[in-house]
């Protein structure tokens, strides 16, 4: 246990001296809100504006990122794990220049894994940090342990909704959980929440804009008077039919609809995040390890 604690300082050390990657985690409520989709095509958005992007699909049960891009991964992360291949081996480019680094349903108890996989695991991850602009965090949906474990220690989080009332009340429901761990210790494995990390609201298949404001508002006020905080307003995606073609396609819709309505609302998102994403952030506003560095302690546990 202390040959993996001093590796962890050793590890934090490493982060705290060297720029890393902005590490914004992708969530929703429930399934079915094309979060996998956004998350797909803002990272080739991002990589069009000259970053170094990794997307990491951490829908460990239904990874699907691969699926959307039509590539076929024989690896993915569960091979890291177990030893049989270096990240590096894994990491696939993706369309419009991106890394792709497939998730495993093998995965998804993580909390099982031995001492030295969970190090092995933070050690290839944090690498990776230091070598990027960009983590996205594709997550799964709702407020499972697994989706919180990422959500909590990304520096920033989009949570993505519909304008259907199911989507909206999910979506609330996992920005009021995020909340409540903000500024809290986790008990059980010594984490650290980031009391000063930023959850914006992403409206996708918006019929219009004047709708898409009336969700964000909606959800807004009702944080800001049960929870005592707001929610950014991260914008919205039209709700566009090349999007279900590109899907059928398996081509992501920035690229074979690039003059689309839903193509130009991402990159009007991209570039509201390309002003929070600053590759040399290091310490920042609520933030002053790697995310990999606070995923690693939720990994030590007392046994």
């Amino acid at each position: 246990m202390t040959a993996v604690i001093d590796q962890a300082s050793n590890l934090r050390t490493m982060m705290r001296s060297r720029s890393r990657a902005r590490v914004i985690a992708i969530t929703s409520g429930k399934g079915g809100v094309g979060k996998s989709n956004v998350a797909v095509n803002l990272a080739i958005r991002l990589a069009s504006a000259g970053k170094e992007v990794v997307l990491l699909d951490a829908d460990l049960g239904l990874a699907n990122d691969d699926v959307l891009c039509n590539i076929d991964l024989p690896l993915n992360l569960s091979h890291v794990i177990s030893r049989k291949r270096e990240l590096r081996e894994v990491l696939v480019k993706g369309p419009g220049g991106f890394w792709l680094i497939g998730g495993a349903s093998g995965l998804a108890r993580m909390a099982d894994l031995s001492d030295d996989d969970r190090q092995r695991l933070v050690d290839a991850l944090g690498e990776l940090e230091q070598q990027s602009d960009v983590i996205l965090i594709d997550t799964g949906a709702g407020i499972g342990p697994n989706v919180l474990t990422f959500t909590r220690a990304a520096d920033e989080v989009l949570v993505v909704t519909t304008p259907e009332p199911t989507a909206i009340t999910d979506a609330y429901a996992v920005i009021k959980v995020i909340r409540r761990h903000d500024g809290e210790m986790d008990r059980d494995n010594g984490a650290d929440a980031s009391p000063g990390r930023a959850i914006s609201l992403l409206v996708n298949q918006a019929r219009s804009a004047t709708e898409a404001a009336m969700v964000y508002e909606r959800i807004s006020r009702v944080a800001r008077q049960f929870l005592g905080s707001g929610v950014q307003d991260a914008g919205y995606v039209m709700s566009d039919e090349h999007v279900p073609t590109a899907v059928r396609q398996r081509l992501p819709f920035v690229i074979s609809s690039p003059k689309c309505p839903a193509s130009e609302c991402i990159t009007r998102l991209a570039m509201r995040l390309e002003r929070g994403i600053d590759p040399a952030h290091g310490e920042g506003v609520g933030v002053s390890a790697g995310f990999f560095d606070r995923m690693g302690k939720w990994f030590k546990r007392d046994r």
